[in-house]
């Protein structure tokens, strides 16, 4: 039930109370109250369904005579949505479904950056309740012009699953964005790189790294496992139980493998055993302390004798390592084309490249 106020006017006023001159007419006599002149003068006063008492004010009667019927008639369908809800920020909402929903580590890595470059800066100082559809498309435009699709992912999954808890937690009245959906992602065709290509990039690898780039050709295992390596010995296979993680702010620390199908053991030709022999004699494995959370909930602290290391010792990081790499990439073509070949490693090859060439 919903009932409509005159705020400005006494519904029971005293035997001595002094008579409206502004609002009384010939058929009807009203009274000031303390409020009189203040605000808005139509109130309308229910309790939700937790029993809580709400009240909202309009100038107009007939504005919340409406507001009344429809309150009225959502609560008794049981469908009422309190409008302050809707009121809080975005990003309140958004922090309390980061804390509840559950994530392997490196997707929460990639759901921080999704909110802090691409939904905060467009959605976190919005009312929730105010997010339109008409929103949604503005925004999935605004990001196609800058982003991939693949890129977009991310974000559109983490906004479209806030804004549905935001409606199932009963701040919102509906999804506002029903039927809205992302750029179709798509895949371009692997060109697998030309063996000489492959080769000349681990002839001119540093001789740090280059038993790390002959490993990821002949084995396949993706950066991460790479670097997160520890040093077995000399073995006709390589086991594959944890990566090392470089996150966006603070320190590696081995975490793990991207999927449950990732533990695995991958055989190792000769060649790669042989050039692992060589790397281990002139840059012997360090001891390296770091953090483990490959029992995500059992993280520890300890010593890890890692195969790859830096130049100073320690666990490679990304940022660095791009740098090595493109450098690599440089050295690479410089050989091809003194060599007189045709061939080139592509600007934007990766060390995944090589997992696709293991892969053909």
């Amino acid at each position: 039930m919903a009932d409509v106020y005159d705020r400005w006017h006494l519904s029971r006023p005293p035997a001595d109370a002094e008579q409206c001159e502004a609002h009384s007419s010939k058929t009807q006599t009203l009274y000031p109250s303390a409020d009189h002149g203040t605000g808005k003068r139509w109130q309308v006063r229910y309790r939700d369904l937790s029993g809580k008492q709400c009240k909202e004010n309009f100038e107009k009667k007939t504005a919340a005579d409406s507001r009344a019927a429809k309150v009225a008639t959502e609560l008794d369908a049981g469908t009422f949505v309190n409008r302050e809800l809707g009121k809080q920020k975005f990003r309140a909402i958004a922090e309390r479904w980061q804390e509840t929903a559950v994530h392997r580590e490196r997707t929460e890595t990639n759901v921080e950056r999704a909110l802090r470059l691409h939904i905060y800066p467009t959605f976190g100082e919005r009312a929730i309740g105010r997010i339109e559809r008409a929103d949604g498309q503005r925004w999935i435009k605004e990001r196609s012009a800058v982003i991939a699709p693949s890129t977009f992912a991310t974000p559109w999954n983490v906004c479209t699953s806030i804004l549905k808890m935001a409606h199932q937690e009963g701040i919102i009245p509906k999804y506002p964005w029903e039927g809205l959906k992302p750029p179709e992602v798509f895949y371009p065709e692997i060109h697998p790189l030309h063996p000489d290509a492959v080769k000349a990039l681990i002839v001119t690898a540093s001789p740090r790294y280059r038993a790390l780039v002959r490993q990821a050709a002949s084995t396949g295992l993706r950066q991460g496992e790479l670097f997160g390596l520890e040093d077995e010995g000399p073995a006709e296979s390589v086991t594959v139980k944890q990566q090392l993680i470089g996150p966006d702010k603070g320190v590696p620390y081995l975490g793990e493998p991207k999927t449950k199908q990732s533990y695995r053991s991958v055989p190792q030709g000769r060649s790669v055993v042989d050039e692992i022999a060589r790397h281990r004699a002139k840059f012997p494995p360090q001891v390296v302390h770091i953090e483990d959370r490959t029992n995500p909930r059992k993280p520890v602290w300890r010593h890890a004798r890692l195969l790859y290391t830096s130049e100073t010792g320690g666990a490679i990081r990304r940022g660095s390592w791009a740098k090595v790499w493109a450098r690599n990439v440089k050295r690479a073509n410089a050989r091809l084309t003194k060599a007189g070949s045709e061939v080139r490693v592509p600007e934007d090859t990766t060390l995944h490249d090589l997992r696709h060439f293991y892969a053909s």
